[in-house]
């Protein structure tokens, strides 16, 4: 109940601590106070956790995983994503191919598809989202 009596971004900071520091990380956590909210929420966020923890959350996200699961947190957490309405539809198109070859093995650059997923606006994810889904017959979520 106390977290509830907190400013939101230092709500956030305690709760991606707490989901960090579990015998089992909780990575949803982290995956939505990356994701939901505006990139400037993420900076507030960014700012309480360094303020209350003496340490990034970058930092933190990094020690507590490993693997893949690491390198998409990590760039979630540390990335600056554009937070406009703007729609590129040619890249949306582009980007749909790489999704669609990343997914299905063609390609080995999964650097690419995490930095896609963790840079893009949500209307321009959506937009590729879309894009995938007209072009290959199937939504990315049912992959």
């Amino acid at each position: 109940m106390s977290h509830w009596t907190l400013e939101p971004a230092d709500r956030d900071a305690v709760l991606a601590n707490a989901a960090l520091k579990k015998s089992k990380p909780d990575y949803r956590v982290i995956v939505e106070i990356a994701c939901v909210g505006s990139p400037e929420d993420l900076l507030a966020v960014k700012r309480a956790y360094r303020f209350r923890y003496r340490h990034s959350l970058e930092e933190d996200v990094a020690l507590h995983t490993k693997g893949d699961i690491r390198k998409v947190l990590v760039a979630l957490v540390s990335a600056y994503r554009y937070d406009g309405d703007e729609v590129d539809e040619d890249l949306a198109i582009s980007e749909a191919g790489l999704l669609h070859d990343d997914v299905y093995g063609k390609a080995f650059n999964h650097d690419e598809l995490v930095r896609v997923l963790t840079t893009r606006s949500k209307a321009q994810l959506n937009a590729t989202f879309n894009r995938y889904q007209d072009i290959h017959g199937k939504s990315i979520s049912k992959v």
